[in-house]
């Protein structure tokens, strides 16, 4: 049997994003509020990833305090718990599809199947790990390869140690905080191979968990092959030239017993494509106005699965402004979709998030760009904006803050973003 239920607002999604929409739903009366969590590990702990995250750097922005993981999701659970939120756990969600007057969820979970109409849906799915067969390391499938999610977890939650002689494919902010918990355990991390000439990751993580820990980092590198046949027993690398292509003569093995892979995270898109959004190829997550409202509307978009944030602080804060839109529908507000300003995507800017603006409100844009540069300028010619940045790197993304009276006078339906020394 099929059990139905209603609500005005159904956030898919129990992580940063999910949980500060959940709140900010409650926060601003929206009734009948639903929470749909399906946790990526035994149990039923909200939190998404957080759980597992217990080194600090979180909530410097959104709580003005350098807290763990778990502190993060904690002040954000117990706030939760004061709101009258139904709340789904240990719940998947495996379609979804858009009618005119509703938005049809189906889930399951040990006690049967559920069919939840909504009016309005946040979808703060997250993100996914790539796995070593996306990276293109060819050789056996011999035990001792993980993703550095799956490393965390084993070592932050279940007290499991993988291995002793490790090396890090990618340097992701997960593969160098990682690299640094498993020197912390005693372990031997032998090199971070990183194959652009830069790294993944933030600055301050190359610093308090490389340099800090005298942990090579391989720069313009490749992992071209695994070896061992029950166990890993080492991996093969060489340098790249400017086409990212190996150079002959320049393979060479380290060994090792356990090889991490931290080659970045993907948007969890597969219920946006069920029902239709459409997908911006830069980011891999759906295309959305400046109310986070994906091309299906009264369906919304926050954290990871919108773009792949680099502080959990921007996950939870755009959880809040997509809340703010859902209440925005309920309240019996219009958004309009007719003739958007479309943002383009100028010299050395390799995404940029919402990617259309309707004007009304004010809003922040998600910078991300394509190479490391320093003392340049972020210009809105549109708008006569000129910012001046010092120092930026493709892993941190750049957050601009714009009132909507700046937006209004874009006369063309076109804004676009460049950054030139």
């Amino acid at each position: 049997m099929v059990v139905e239920k209603k609500y005005d607002l159904t956030i898919i999604g129990g992580g940063a994003a999910g949980l500060a929409s959940a709140i900010r739903a409650g926060e601003l009366n929206m009734d009948r509020i639903a929470l749909i969590d399906s946790p990526p590990y035994v149990g039923k702990m909200l939190g998404g990833i957080l759980p597992q995250c217990i080194h600090p750097g979180f909530g410097l922005h959104y709580f003005k305090e350098d807290l763990t993981g778990p502190e993060f999701a904690y002040r954000l659970i117990e706030r939760l718990d004061k709101l009258d939120i139904d709340i789904f756990r240990d719940t998947y969600a495996y379609d979804m599809k858009a009618t005119k007057d509703y938005c049809k969820i189906m889930t399951v979970n040990s006690s049967g199947i559920t069919r939840i109409l909504s009016r309005t849906v946040i979808c703060a799915t997250g993100a996914r790990e790539r796995n070593i067969f996306e990276i293109g390391v060819v050789g056996s499938r011999p035990a001792g390869i993980f993703t550095a999610g799956e490393a965390q977890a084993l070592m932050d939650l279940f007290g499991v140690m993988p291995g002793r002689n490790i090396v890090i494919i990618g340097s992701g902010d997960i593969g160098l905080i990682m690299a640094r918990r498993f020197a912390l355990e005693g372990a031997n991390v032998k090199a971070v191979i990183e194959l652009m000439p830069w790294p993944g990751g933030l600055t301050r993580n190359v610093v308090q968990c490389l340099e800090d820990f005298n942990i090579p980092l391989l720069l313009s590198h490749i992992a071209l092959r695994v070896l061992g046949k029950n166990r890993v027993e080492g991996i093969e690398i060489a340098r790249v030239d400017e086409s990212l292509k190996p150079i002959d003569g320049t393979e060479k093995i380290i060994k090792c017993d356990t090889i991490i892979v931290s080659a970045g995270i993907v948007p969890r898109i597969d219920l946006l494509e069920k029902v239709g959004a459409l997908i911006d190829k830069t980011t891999n997550g759906p295309i959305v106005n400046d109310f986070l409202e994906t091309s299906v509307p009264n369906i919304f978009a926050a954290g990871n699965v919108l773009v792949i944030n680099d502080l959990v602080d921007y996950a939870a804060e755009q959880g809040e402004i997509a809340a703010e839109s859902a209440a925005y529908i309920i309240h019996g507000g219009r958004i309009p979709h007719k003739n958007p300003i479309k943002i383009v995507l100028g010299k050395n800017v390799r995404l940029a998030v919402p990617q259309l603006l309707t004007g009304i409100r004010d809003t922040y844009i998600y910078i991300r760009v394509k190479k490391p540069m320093k003392n340049v300028y972020l210009y809105l010619n549109e708008i006569d904006i000129k910012i001046k940045l010092i120092s930026i790197i493709p892993s941190e993304l750049i957050r601009i803050f714009l009132r909507k009276e700046e937006i209004s006078r874009i006369g063309n339906k076109i804004l676009n973003i460049s950054i030139l020394g």
